[in-house]
């Protein structure tokens, strides 16, 4: 089983994010990107079907951000190879955008399953594995907390529904899954080993061809959320407290 893996990066939160002159979007000149989350469980979950059944896991990510240090990671935890995607058109990318131009070089290193998160942070405009589903015109399920080779050229996943409930669907080979959590936490890689990884191991790059536009949405404006009203401190003895409080929510209607 041939196993591709798209990788994307996105701000990271921990940093301060500030607007740029325009108003409409992120100031990237010094924003800090990491490996999105789900991004992280797709990998996991391909070194998992690597470890189980023996397949060659491909880690595919565009030229932007600590690319790099990401692609040696995954290399690090266990892929057998990792492509760049390069060079990109200027701007930030949307998720359609990125869509049609990870599918452009799918389609000329072709895999039995393509894994990638089913959301991120800094995108609301749809997850990327439906995108490339519908791109690549394959089956897709996102979603997915569980992915198992069944020896007869499919797989068996787990798909989440909201109030907690579950299914196991069985998709044909190949496929597109949106991965939302991996069955264990992603594994952790020691910094020597990403090291040796850089010295020993390589990062193949692959042209970004001129996919064709993809609509998206405009953006009218961005902003930091503003803070609305106040707190309230009741302090005092647990009586007293009580009492304020009760008399706040019989106040606002909130008792009867």
């Amino acid at each position: 089983m041939r196993i591709a893996v798209v990788l994307t990066m996105v701000p990271d939160l921990v940093e301060e994010l500030e607007i740029d002159a325009s108003g409409k979007a992120l100031d990237t000149q010094w924003l800090h990107y990491v490996l999105s989350e789900t991004d992280d469980h797709a990998l996991e979950q391909a070194l998992l079907l690597k470890d189980r059944h023996g397949a060659h896991v491909s880690v595919f990510a565009l030229d932007y951000g600590d690319a790099d240090q990401t692609l040696f990671t995954a290399l690090a935890k266990g892929a057998d190879e990792a492509l760049k995607i390069t060079p990109l058109p200027e701007g930030v990318l949307g998720r359609r955008e990125a869509a049609a131009i990870f599918a452009d070089v799918l389609r000329a290193h072709p895999a039995d399953l393509i894994l990638t998160g089913v959301q991120a942070i800094n995108d609301l405009d749809g997850h990327l594995a439906g995108l490339l589903g519908g791109l690549l015109n394959l089956p897709f399920v996102g979603v997915t907390r569980s992915v198992e080779a069944t020896g007869e050229g499919g797989i068996i996943v787990q798909k989440e529904y909201p109030g907690g409930a579950a299914a196991e669907i069985s998709v044909p080979l190949p496929a597109v899954i949106g991965v939302i959590s991996a069955p264990q936490p992603p594994r952790y890689v020691p910094v020597a080993r990403i090291r040796e990884a850089m010295k020993t191991r390589s990062i193949d790059t692959v042209a970004a061809s001129g996919a064709a536009a993809q609509p998206v949405p405009t953006i009218l404006r961005m902003y930091k959320p503003q803070a609305a009203g106040q707190a309230t401190m009741i302090t005092g003895a647990p009586e007293h407290v009580a009492r304020e409080l009760a008399a706040i929510l019989e106040s606002r209607g909130l008792l009867r």
